[in-house]
Formats: structure tokens, C-alpha cells, sequence
């Protein structure tokens, strides 16, 4: 089984997306800094991920499968939960990015849970290699964070970033 270029970066960016979605989803503060730039991160992620679905057909070779669906609403649910923050329509933002998030956790379920998909296969028949690319992802998990922590502090707070902490 050969990983296209367009394969492994397909699953490295789903694989990094996967934690910094649970980053969001699970870090207590909302709206600051970090959570926008992670946030961008990861709507990044998110539709190069989607997108990049539509060249890869390899459960129904040279057709579209069911898993294509899933992309369609995922960029749609990201797009609208970007344009919903940039509204400031919270609620709106929460649910159109937990939905987005889970509907990952679902599609990476579907990847690693049948043995003949690229992911088991590779645990199996190269295993020092699945585990280099587990630190990378955790790795740039990682840098992803740090470095809008690192970002989060140089900006000024916005308007209502100070509303929120008085």
C-alpha cells in the first residue's frame, strides 16, 4: 500500500487537527488570543483536510464514497462557524465547531478501525515509522500551541476580550 503525497498530508493534517479540536474544545478560556489563532490553525486544517478528500477515492476506487459527503458538511459547518464568531453569534460558532470536530473523530475512527485502510496498515507493516509520525503530529500539536501562546501575548486585547475579564 503507497501513500501518495496527497494521502500522507491528508492524514497529517487530519491527525494534528484532531488534538488541537480537542485543545479548543476542552481549554477553559474562550475568545482570547490562543483560541483565535489555534482556531484559524485549525479551520485550516480542517478544509485542506476536506478538500483534499475529493482526490482521494480509494474506498470506491474512481468514485466519490460516503465519506465525501462528510466533507461537503464539514466545509460547510466550519465555514459557517467562522463566519458565525466573526458575527460574534456564539452559540452558532459552538455548535457548527463541535459538530465539525466530532464528525473528525468519527471519520478518524472509520480510518484506524478497518484493518485494510493506509493508518492500520501502516501501524502493522511499519511501525517505527507510524510512531515517528505520531510524534509529529504531537510534535506540531505542540508548536502549534505554544506558539499562540507565545503570539497571544504580543497582541492587545480586543474590545470585547476586556468586556469579558471585567
Amino acid at each position: 500500500m503507497t501513500w501518495s503525497l496527497l494521502l500522507a498530508t491528508h492524514a497529517f493534517a487530519a491527525s494534528v487537527a484532531l488534538p488541537l479540536g480537542a485543545w479548543q474544545l476542552f481549554r477553559p478560556t474562550k475568545g482570547d488570543h490562543q483560541h483565535r489563532l489555534i482556531g484559524r490553525t485549525w479551520v485550516g486544517l480542517m478544509l485542506y483536510v476536506s478538500f483534499t478528500s475529493f482526490w482521494i477515492k480509494e474506498l470506491t476506487p474512481g468514485e466519490f464514497s460516503a465519506i465525501h459527503i462528510l466533507s461537503v458538511v464539514t466545509i460547510v459547518t466550519v465555514s459557517l462557524g467562522l463566519f458565525a464568531a466573526i458575527r460574534g453569534d456564539i452559540r452558532s460558532h459552538q455548535g457548527n465547531m463541535i459538530g465539525s470536530w466530532l464528525g473528525l473523530v468519527g471519520a478518524f475512527i472509520g480510518a484506524v478501525a478497518v484493518p485494510v485502510r493506509h493508518i492500520p496498515t501502516f501501524v502493522v507493516t511499519e511501525p517505527a515509522q507510524a510512531f515517528a509520525a505520531f510524534v509529529a503530529v504531537l510534535v506540531t500539536t505542540a508548536v502549534v500551541v505554544t506558539a499562540a501562546k507565545a503570539l497571544s501575548g504580543a497582541l492587545p486585547q480586543t474590545e470585547s476580550q476586556r468586556r469579558m475579564a471585567s
